[in-house]
Protein backbone atom coordinates (compact mmCIF):
# COMPACT_ATOMS: atom_id res chain seq x y z
CA UNK A 1 0.00 0.00 0.00
CA UNK A 2 1.66 2.84 -1.25
CA UNK A 3 0.65 6.90 -0.22
CA UNK A 4 0.99 10.52 -1.76
CA UNK A 5 -0.48 12.06 0.90
CA UNK A 6 -1.67 15.33 0.48
CA UNK A 7 1.11 17.15 1.69
CA UNK A 8 3.20 15.75 -0.86
CA UNK A 9 5.20 13.35 0.84
CA UNK A 10 5.27 9.55 0.33
CA UNK A 11 4.74 6.44 2.83
CA UNK A 12 4.71 2.85 1.30
CA UNK A 13 2.86 0.92 4.07
CA UNK A 14 3.02 -2.71 4.32
CA UNK A 15 1.65 -5.91 6.58
CA UNK A 16 5.26 -7.07 8.01
CA UNK A 17 5.58 -10.85 6.58
CA UNK A 18 9.95 -11.18 7.68
CA UNK A 19 11.34 -10.98 10.83
CA UNK A 20 13.55 -8.25 9.83
CA UNK A 21 10.30 -6.25 9.54
CA UNK A 22 8.60 -7.27 12.49
CA UNK A 23 12.36 -6.20 14.47
CA UNK A 24 11.97 -2.66 12.47
CA UNK A 25 8.42 -2.36 13.77
CA UNK A 26 9.32 -3.04 17.21
CA UNK A 27 12.70 -0.80 16.98
CA UNK A 28 9.98 2.33 16.03
CA UNK A 29 7.69 1.31 18.72
CA UNK A 30 10.79 1.37 21.14
CA UNK A 31 11.94 4.56 20.09
CA UNK A 32 8.50 6.59 20.15
CA UNK A 33 6.95 4.71 23.53
CA UNK A 34 9.63 3.48 25.60
CA UNK A 35 12.75 6.14 24.95
CA UNK A 36 10.54 8.93 23.94
CA UNK A 37 7.55 8.51 26.05
CA UNK A 38 9.45 6.85 28.97
CA UNK A 39 6.96 2.97 28.91
CA UNK A 40 8.02 0.55 30.79
CA UNK A 41 9.13 -2.12 27.70
CA UNK A 42 7.35 -4.81 29.35
CA UNK A 43 4.32 -2.86 28.89
CA UNK A 44 5.63 -2.04 25.34
CA UNK A 45 6.07 -5.43 24.16
CA UNK A 46 3.21 -7.66 25.55
CA UNK A 47 1.73 -11.29 25.13
CA UNK A 48 -0.64 -9.88 22.47
CA UNK A 49 2.30 -9.35 19.40
CA UNK A 50 1.57 -12.82 18.43
CA UNK A 51 -1.96 -12.93 17.80
CA UNK A 52 -1.86 -8.99 16.00
CA UNK A 53 -1.11 -8.26 12.36
CA UNK A 54 1.76 -5.97 12.26
CA UNK A 55 2.67 -2.77 9.77
CA UNK A 56 5.59 -0.91 9.02
CA UNK A 57 5.50 2.20 7.22
CA UNK A 58 8.45 3.46 4.75
CA UNK A 59 9.81 6.85 4.02
CA UNK A 60 12.29 6.47 0.92
CA UNK A 61 12.94 2.60 2.23
CA UNK A 62 13.66 3.98 5.54
CA UNK A 63 11.36 2.74 8.45
CA UNK A 64 9.52 5.29 9.93
CA UNK A 65 6.19 4.74 11.42
CA UNK A 66 4.69 0.83 13.03
CA UNK A 67 1.51 -0.41 14.54
CA UNK A 68 -0.51 -3.42 15.01
CA UNK A 69 -3.87 -4.54 14.41
CA UNK A 70 -6.10 -7.22 16.19
CA UNK A 71 -9.67 -8.07 15.96
CA UNK A 72 -11.71 -7.54 19.74
CA UNK A 73 -15.54 -8.81 19.96
CA UNK A 74 -16.99 -6.33 16.64
CA UNK A 75 -13.70 -4.10 16.21
CA UNK A 76 -10.83 -4.03 14.34
CA UNK A 77 -8.74 -2.47 17.14
CA UNK A 78 -5.80 -0.17 16.26
CA UNK A 79 -3.00 -0.01 18.53
CA UNK A 80 0.64 0.72 19.09
CA UNK A 81 0.61 3.29 16.27
CA UNK A 82 3.78 5.64 15.98
CA UNK A 83 5.43 7.66 13.88
CA UNK A 84 9.53 8.39 14.73
CA UNK A 85 9.69 12.27 15.71
CA UNK A 86 11.99 13.71 12.88
CA UNK A 87 9.26 12.82 10.38
CA UNK A 88 6.36 13.85 12.45
CA UNK A 89 3.67 15.99 10.36
CA UNK A 90 4.30 14.61 6.74
CA UNK A 91 0.93 13.11 7.81
CA UNK A 92 2.04 9.46 7.95
CA UNK A 93 0.21 8.59 10.71
CA UNK A 94 -2.69 9.17 8.69
CA UNK A 95 -1.20 6.82 6.10
CA UNK A 96 -0.79 4.18 8.25
CA UNK A 97 -4.12 4.37 9.85
CA UNK A 98 -6.01 4.63 6.36
CA UNK A 99 -3.54 1.46 5.64
CA UNK A 100 -5.24 -0.33 8.99
CA UNK A 101 -9.05 0.57 8.33
CA UNK A 102 -8.72 -1.11 5.19
CA UNK A 103 -7.57 -4.46 6.37
CA UNK A 104 -10.59 -4.06 9.12
CA UNK A 105 -12.58 -3.36 5.88
CA UNK A 106 -11.20 -6.53 4.10
CA UNK A 107 -11.83 -8.85 6.64
CA UNK A 108 -15.31 -7.94 6.92
CA UNK A 109 -15.45 -5.51 10.15
CA UNK A 110 -17.54 -2.44 10.23
CA UNK A 111 -16.29 -0.78 13.11
CA UNK A 112 -12.67 0.18 14.41
CA UNK A 113 -11.51 1.10 17.98
CA UNK A 114 -8.61 2.51 19.24
CA UNK A 115 -7.18 3.79 23.03
CA UNK A 116 -5.68 7.26 21.96
CA UNK A 117 -3.44 9.17 24.20
CA UNK A 118 -5.35 12.48 25.20
CA UNK A 119 -2.45 14.40 24.09
CA UNK A 120 -3.79 12.99 20.17
CA UNK A 121 -7.65 12.64 20.49
CA UNK A 122 -8.16 15.74 18.26
CA UNK A 123 -5.90 14.08 15.48
CA UNK A 124 -8.29 11.10 15.76
CA UNK A 125 -11.19 12.78 15.73
CA UNK A 126 -9.81 14.43 12.43
CA UNK A 127 -10.03 11.14 10.63
CA UNK A 128 -13.45 10.79 12.27
CA UNK A 129 -13.49 9.03 15.42
CA UNK A 130 -15.19 9.68 18.23
CA UNK A 131 -14.24 9.30 21.83
CA UNK A 132 -16.87 6.80 23.99
CA UNK A 133 -14.36 6.45 27.64
CA UNK A 134 -13.60 8.62 30.10
CA UNK A 135 -10.06 9.38 30.41
CA UNK A 136 -7.99 6.59 32.04
CA UNK A 137 -4.29 6.08 32.30
CA UNK A 138 -2.70 3.28 30.58
CA UNK A 139 1.45 3.23 30.97
CA UNK A 140 1.10 6.12 32.74
CA UNK A 141 -0.03 8.24 30.33
CA UNK A 142 -3.61 9.46 30.02
CA UNK A 143 -5.88 8.32 27.14
CA UNK A 144 -9.51 7.66 25.72
CA UNK A 145 -11.20 4.87 23.73
CA UNK A 146 -12.75 5.79 20.38
CA UNK A 147 -14.70 4.11 17.91
CA UNK A 148 -15.36 4.55 13.88
CA UNK A 149 -17.79 3.37 11.86
CA UNK A 150 -15.84 1.91 8.70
Amino acid sequence: MSFFNQKGNYMDVKIVETEEELQQAYHIRMLVFVEEQKVPPEEEIDDLEGSSIHFIGYDNEKPVAASRLRFVDEYGKLERICVLKEVRGKSFGKEIIQAMENVVKDKDFKKAKLNAQTQAEGFYQKLGYHTVSGEFMDAGIPHVTMIKDL
